[in-house]
């Protein structure tokens, strides 16, 4: 029996959300954009503004900001790719407000990330706690222009 699958994913820019569009065909999966109820300026986004948004949310690991809706009905599937853009070297803490939103208990989740210049970091380790009963696997970092071809092959690879 083939595997239910969703690509759940946060896009503060529309990188990451680009790649998930391309990754959940591929992978013959559903889609779910993780929503902020307040949505993120570009000023939030300025990681130099020691106030900014984001820079205040990333400086408190335990910062959750709301999501604008749970309607990712996660319960209906067996493995979720679960992406974002790397902050500060991990998933930006609304990826634990999702995570913790929801019983992701007996799910695979594997990661996938989108970067300015760092790897996936300590995501999966930092996600782990939000994730009760799942089990995280670092996926890869999908920068630059992802064919449905190339994501094929990696889904494929990890033979969920």
């Amino acid at each position: 029996m083939m595997s239910k699958k969703l690509v759940a994913y946060f896009s503060a820019s529309g990188t990451t959300a680009a790649v998930a569009r391309t990754l959940a065909e591929a992978a013959e999966a559903d889609l779910y954009e993780i929503k902020p109820q307040t949505p993120y300026t570009r000023a939030d986004l300025n990681w130099q503004d020691k106030k900014s948004r984001s820079s205040v949310e990333m400086n408190d690991k335990s910062f959750r900001p709301a999501l604008a809706d749970w309607d990712a009905h996660v319960e209906d599937y067996d493995t979720v790719f679960l992406g974002f853009p790397i902050w500060w070297y991990t998933a930006p803490t609304i990826v634990n407000t999702f995570l913790e939103s929801y019983d992701f208990s007996g799910k695979t989740i594997i990661l996938f990330a989108t970067s300015g210049g760092s790897g996936l970091g300590k995501s999966a380790a930092d996600l782990t706690p939000s994730a009760s009963g799942a089990v995280i696997r670092d996926g890869k970092l999908l920068n630059g222009r992802q064919t449905r071809e190339s994501l094929a092959a990696w889904v494929n690879s990890l033979s969920v």
